[in-house]
């Protein structure tokens, strides 16, 4: 049996009385991609931010490559990266100017050809030399993903990566992320509104529900267990149930 990635163990945040993650635990294996659902203010943001080292949990432990989080956060956060559609970048400086300082403050070697080759994926070549404060939503999201795959993590954070991206972009985005999984076993915590991709990329995922795991398994797993259609009406009963 392999050895889990990442470790999560009877992890908690409480901010004053308010108990946002109340006691979970969950691994992520090498190569594999977990789904992190639940409604508003169920948890999936202040989770991620205990694992990216940013916010101190009240209590648990958060493990990756066997190491623990609390007293060896540089050396894992060389091994990971982050993308979300809620961060921004420097706005004055060129897309390819902020590639260039998030390889910098990652040490990185071969940077001119490792950036010629993201922005290729991405299909950023149109983009490359814009300022930042210039993109539109749909480029931000194009430049924060570039921002977290191109220092070649081995466990990514991606909280809605296609959000604000043509049809047509979020395929070609989610075919290259299994790509990137398949070629290099690349891990990944996968968040998103769109229920339909977090079926397609998630080989599992779990729910919270006011801070808790209320559902953990595949797809069918959790829809077989609330007795639904789709993972979609599984989080509209959550989000009733949580805005009770």
């Amino acid at each position: 049996m392999t050895t889990p990635i990442v470790q999560v163990r009877h992890l908690t945040k409480r901010f004053g009385d308010f108990l946002a993650v109340n006691d979970i635990s969950f691994d992520i294996q090498p190569g594999e991609i977990l789904g992190l659902l639940g409604p508003n203010g169920a948890g999936k943001t202040t989770t991620i931010q205990m694992m990216l080292g940013l916010i101190t949990p009240t209590g648990g432990t958060i493990r990756m490559f066997g190491l623990d989080l609390a007293t060896h956060r540089e050396a894992i956060m060389q091994q990971v990266n982050f993308s979300s559609t809620y961060i921004s970048m420097p706005y004055s400086l060129t897309v390819e100017e902020n590639l260039r300082v998030v390889a910098r403050l990652y040490g990185m070697r071969l940077v001119d050809q490792r950036l010629d080759e993201v922005v290729k994926q991405l299909e950023m070549e149109e983009m490359r030399h814009k300022l930042t404060r210039k993109l539109s939503s749909g480029q931000m999201t194009r430049l924060t993903l570039a921002k977290a795959i191109l220092t070649e993590p081995k466990v990514l954070f991606l909280d809605e990566p296609t959000a604000s991206l043509d049809p047509d972009i979020a395929h070609k985005i989610r075919a290259l992320l299994q790509d990137v999984r398949r070629s290099t076993g690349l891990s990944m915590l996968y968040t998103s509104h769109n229920m339909r991709e977090m079926e397609e990329m998630s080989d599992r995922i779990i729910f919270l529900q006011r801070g808790r795991i209320v559902a953990e398994g595949t797809a069918a797993e959790i829809t077989a267990r609330f007795g639904d259609r789709d993972l979609e009406e599984v989080f509209l009963r959550l989000a009733r149930e949580q805005a009770r």
